[in-house]
């Protein structure tokens, strides 16, 4: 009984660990995405934006669980819409609750995905102080969608949440690149 309470109490931590909130800057447009380091759910070492260079690369960045619903949408939609560019999922979990149990966090997030998309979730935790600050995060509960160029640059963004017309606008500036 107390090991579950325990592993409640951690998990609860790991959730709610504070951090504060960064407004996103005006714009991030041609600016370089940060170098970041993060570990995909198949367990590789991912370095972003230098493992996708070379690649148009949407970036789909979650502060929260809650954010999930957002990425799932955006994912489906950029598939829908037949958006020229690899598709990473980057779950930024910041603090040091969530380093301390990021395994435990990760199996998470396992059981919830199929193993053939697992390449594709790319979770930053130590870093992910870096991505708040590039990108703020006063809208936890959205994605932040970002278009990398092949060079890593930032040429588009969004942060309110899925919509329709976003995911043309992506699609148009993705077949801009290719």
């Amino acid at each position: 009984m107390k090991a579950q309470v325990l592993s409640l109490l951690i998990i609860s931590l790991a959730f709610t660990s504070c951090t504060r909130s960064v407004s996103t800057p005006s714009n991030i447009t041609n600016s370089q995405f940060p170098s970041v380091k993060g570990n995909s759910l198949t367990n590789q070492a991912v370095s972003i934006p230098e493992n996708y260079r070379g690649k148009t690369t949407l970036i789909l960045v979650g502060y929260t669980q809650r954010a999930q619903f957002d990425i799932d949408r955006w994912i489906l939609g950029a598939l829908q819409a037949d958006v020229k560019a690899d598709i990473v999922e980057v779950p930024t979990i910041a603090g040091m609750m969530p380093q301390m149990v990021q395994g435990f966090i990760d199996n998470g997030m396992r059981s919830g995905i199929p193993k053939s998309d697992w390449g594709s979730v790319v979770t930053v935790y130590e870093d992910a102080p870096k991505i708040i600050e590039a990108l703020g995060n006063e809208r936890p509960q959205s994605a932040y969608a970002v278009l990398l160029n092949r060079e890593g640059k930032i040429v588009w963004s969004s942060n309110i949440g899925y919509s329709a017309t976003q995911v043309l606008e992506l699609k148009k500036v993705a077949d801009s690149l290719n």
